[in-house]
């Protein structure tokens, strides 16, 4: 199929390293960017990056004025106006001898000094953030005191005798916070906000909350929020609430929203290990089975049963390796061995019922201590906070999916249960805070129109509600796939069966534009699961032998609907391996084939061939403000990083980048590992010696995705656009571009505008009236293409809330966008609307998504790399193939390893791959 016309290109940019006369840069100049940029000059490329400084130093953006795009409505907010306090708030530092690590003890100790002495205190009601500060509604009556606390020793898991602890407190003062400058940034008048002023008041604001409930980062929990639900082998969901105080355009504002987390169940050990393994424990334990038990229970708190009333507390730290009636220890110097069983028999008479499961450990090494499973039960109150399986986050996410109206009314009996009126806390340091939401004004985006092809029925569209379907209409350029093949990894599917759901997405691929050829080029191959990467070459084998040298093109790969880590390892072993662009479907797919299923597999198949789905008209037009009217690259970032508990494995960042202009719908994606844990992008752009010519080498994600554009639009960009999804990066990765745009050409510093996408807020936004049909989509949440620039925004900088899909289930999550760097001046209405209409743009469905693609699309390909460093070998030894000077940690790159050691680096995709979007 052919492509609509394209409009009249504007002269061609010179390549990169041209000798002639370079075009000029569109944006500021040279002397106003280094101005700027202070510090972040363009540096020699051979120099190495420099250490990360706060973002802060650079001074964000300010608002350009509000938008005024789109029609007005009014939303609510989970937004709560807190009334500034007018006392003077003092700080003071606190020592507390001998020093401990937990805070628990830390506030116990605190909260006896509070009471023992109120008038020494001058019957102040003091804060305490758990660690070394203090702070007080007004001065305390001395500058320097220090006190005398004794606590009951915590019980250290050995039998030794319990003591009481003195601790000594030292109180001395440190600063006043300055309510001034926070009310004059929160009026505008002031660019800087005075963060000591705000924590104060998040702290005053904790303190009580801290007290009666299990406090999780900004979070409470408590059983007596909501009703507990079992999410599966031995935890439990506790409902709480998030609370956060941040200054907004209304002043002000205490952000509230509904929460859900994992907490280990209160049962006997010996039922909570039942649940975890799912069998009797009256049958020997494998050597997988107490790995298992070890992994979830070591650092979980536990109270013996088998002593009547005293209930003593343990932290387990292990599990031992024999049986219980095996188990001995001294119990003299002469070194005399008694058995765990006759021991408890003896000295509690208790006759152990289990005495074939392992003890738990609990103690230390000095003094080690073995208790029975069966005479152990879990303390309550303990949050999981270990990766969870799939049937728990199922069952967790079933508990925190709410309608918006029942979020709503949750969110506001939270406030009037919290009494914020009542606090002590807040009356002592003058805090009031509303209990209605707030009230906020908003605009609803127009959907853009979109670009299908000629010879469909219907040539373009305009999605309603966020949404349109491909009835009628045909890829906007299909793709074309003539050597294409089918694997069958599921028993469950027979062959015949597997060959007519091939026939029927191939016809669908056809019906929607592609050019597919009907039937594949050897029968369809059945194979075993644990042979996945025996099976793919032998098929690669017979379709070369076939084909006469012609390249398979695509495999259909029919996976069971629980595949463990065949996803992963067929992914790694045709992407980096074999050359080889794959679409997996799940057996219940097969059976069902519903043609909304095949439809959006086509979507799919056709991006990862290099068609087109879908353009915006406006884009083909030319009308899009400052990207339209020069060549523009816009990219998307993001890292992801191992779940909790995976302590050495690395972090996995993804670059991806557009590849066509002006339609700006293909993105190039990049993957490289890092340090566990490591948010900023170490690969960027990097430097390297040749060990031969002993020459400066220069490499990077940027500046190959910069090349790759070159190439595939014949033009260099003269414009970027940086889309990413965490703060506190902007001085390290806006200097990697600077710098991978100056290795490609000396004076080639196109204008950067860098956006912080982000998802993982508490900012909710309802309809003003739930039973306004008019103002909310079927699900019952706001509108598509609402923003919010006004009121919950920061006081001065360039920032919006915009809800860009529809609800499907549970409240809508409106994403923030916060521009850190703008050297292309964009207007509020030209940054939203270019954001909103991307939003339609999503290659794998016919429906606008909650965040930006570029954005979208970085985290699918971050995610799809952790595939590629799963195994530590594999039969083709590819995941070695990087290791030797002139590889790179990004996959594909034509650099080095930057010298960083301790990561494995990623084996490359090929080159065939990585040029099409292969992540979706």
């Amino acid at each position: 199929m052919g492509a609509p016309p394209r409009p009249q290109a504007p002269p061609q940019a010179p390549p990169y390293g041209h000798t002639g006369v370079t075009m000029p840069l569109a944006g500021p100049s040279t002397s106003l960017i280094e101005e700027k940029l202070g510090s972040l000059q363009v540096q020699p490329p051979e120099e190495p990056p420099r250490t990360l400084v706060s973002s802060k130093a650079l001074g964000f953006p300010r608002r350009p004025g509000k938008g005024v795009m789109g029609s007005k409505c009014v939303v609510k907010a989970n937004h709560f106006f807190a009334e500034l306090p007018d006392k003077d708030l003092h700080q003071y530092d606190v020592t507390i001898t001998p020093e401990v690590t937990s805070r628990g003890v830390n506030r116990a100790v605190m909260e006896l000094l509070v009471k023992l002495n109120r008038e020494a205190l001058g019957r102040r009601l003091p804060a305490y953030d758990g660690r070394k500060s203090l702070y007080t509604a007004g001065p305390l009556p001395f500058q320097y005191k220090d006190f005398q606390v004794t606590l009951p020793d915590e019980e250290d898991g050995t039998n030794a005798p319990r003591r009481e602890r003195s601790f000594k407190i030292v109180i001395k003062f440190a600063a006043r916070a300055d309510l001034h400058h926070l009310g004059e940034f929160l009026a505008g008048r002031q660019p800087n906000a005075p963060q000591e002023a705000l924590q104060v008041l998040d702290i005053v604001l904790r303190e009580l909350p801290t007290h009666r409930y299990s406090p999780v980062g900004r979070s409470f929990y408590s059983p007596d929020l909501g009703r507990r639900q079992p999410l599966g082998d031995g935890l439990e969901s506790w409902r709480g609430f998030y609370q956060s105080i941040r200054p907004t355009q209304m002043g002000l504002s205490l952000n509230i929203d509904m929460s859900s987390t994992a907490f280990i169940e209160p049962l006997p050990v010996v039922d909570f290990v039942g649940q975890l393994l799912g069998k009797d424990l009256s049958r020997p334990l494998s050597d997988a089975d107490r790995i298992k038990i070890k992994k979830a229970l070591r650092g979980v708190k536990v109270e013996v049963t088998h002593r009547g009333t005293m209930r003593r507390k343990y932290r387990i730290s292990g599990l031992t390796s024999q049986p219980t009636q095996e188990l001995t220890f001294p119990v003299d110097e002469r070194g005399t061995l008694k058995s765990v069983v006759e021991y408890f028999r003896e000295t509690y008479g208790y006759t152990i019922r289990s005495p074939s499961l392992p003890c738990l450990a609990v103690g230390n090494q000095q003094r080690p201590n073995y208790l029975p499973m069966e005479v152990c039960k879990i303390v309550e109150g303990q949050r999981y906070s270990k990766r969870l399986n799939e049937r728990q986050i199922n069952n967790l996410l079933k508990v925190t999916c709410q309608r918006p109206k029942d979020r709503e009314n949750d969110i506001l009996q939270t406030v009037r249960h919290n009494a914020y009126h009542d606090d002590p806390y807040a009356q002592e340091f003058g805090i009031r805070i509303s209990d209605k939401l707030a009230s906020v004004e908003a605009r609803i985006l127009p959907a853009p129109r979109l670009k299908y092809h000629d010879t469909g029925r219907e040539k373009d569209c305009l999605p309603q509600v966020g949404q349109w379907n491909m009835m009628n209409k045909k890829m906007v350029n299909g793709g074309s796939v003539n050597y294409w093949a089918c694997i069958n990894f599921s028993r469950g599917v027979q062959d015949s069966i597997a060959h007519d759901f091939c026939a029927e997405l191939a016809l669908m691929c056809q019906i929607s534009g592609m050019a597919f050829t009907p039937e594949p080029i050897v029968p369809v191959q059945p194979a075993r699961p644990d042979q996945v990467e025996r099976a793919l070459k032998m098929l690669c084998g017979e379709v070369q032998s076939k084909a006469k040298g012609k390249e398979l093109e695509l495999l259909i790969a029919i996976l069971p609907d629980s595949n463990g880590a065949l996803y992963g390892d067929l992914k790694r072993i045709c992407e980096t391996d074999l050359g080889l662009i794959s679409q997996c479907c799940l057996t219940k797919h097969v059976y069902k084939m519903t043609k909304q299923y095949l439809a959006n597999v086509a979507l799919k198949i056709n991006v990862k061939v290099g068609g087109r789905n879908t353009v915006l008209v406006d884009a083909l037009s030319r009308r899009i403000p400052l990207v339209s009217d020069i060549p523009t690259i816009i990219f998307g970032a993001d890292v992801t990083h191992p779940h909790p508990g995976e302590d050495s494995s690395p972090s996995i960042a993804a670059v991806v980048a557009s590849q066509d202009w002006p339609e700006v719908t293909k993105y190039a994606g990049l993957v490289c590992a890092q340090a566990h844990r490591q948010e900023l992008i170490q690969d960027l752009y990097k430097t390297w010696t040749d060990p031969q010519s002993k020459t400066i080498m220069h490499g990077g994600m940027i500046r190959e995705l910069l090349l790759a554009f070159h190439k595939a639009t014949g033009r260099k960009p003269l414009r970027i656009i940086f889309y990413r999804q965490f703060y506190q990066v902007l001085l390290h990765e806006l200097d990697s571009i600077r710098k991978a745009c100056a290795s490609l050409e000396g004076n080639y510093q196109p204008p950067v505008t860098f956006v912080v996408v982000q998802k993982r807020h508490h900012t909710r936004l309802f309809a003003n009236n739930h039973n306004d049909r008019e103002s909310r989509d079927k699900s019952g949440n706001i509108l598509p293409g609402t923003v919010v620039d006004t009121k919950i925004c920061h006081p001065t900088e360039f920032d919006f809330y915009l809800c860009s899909h529809a609800g499907i289930q549970g409240t809508s999550r409106p994403a923030h966008y916060h521009v850190l760097w703008d050297e292309n001046t964009f207007t509020a209405d030209g940054l939203q609307s270019l954001t909103n209409n991307l939003c339609y743009t999503y290659a794998r469905c016919t429906r606008s998504v909650s965040i930006v693609p570029p954005a979208y699309y970085a985290h699918l390909a971050a995610f799809r790399a952790r595939f590629y460093m799963e195994p530590e070998t594999s039969d083709s030894g590819s995941l070695t193939s990087g290791a030797g000077p002139g590889k790179s940690t990004t996959t594909g790159s034509s650099g080095s390893r930057s010298g960083r050691t301790g990561v494995r680096p990623l084996p490359p995709v090929k080159d065939n791959v990585k040029s099409v979007m292969f992540y979706c």
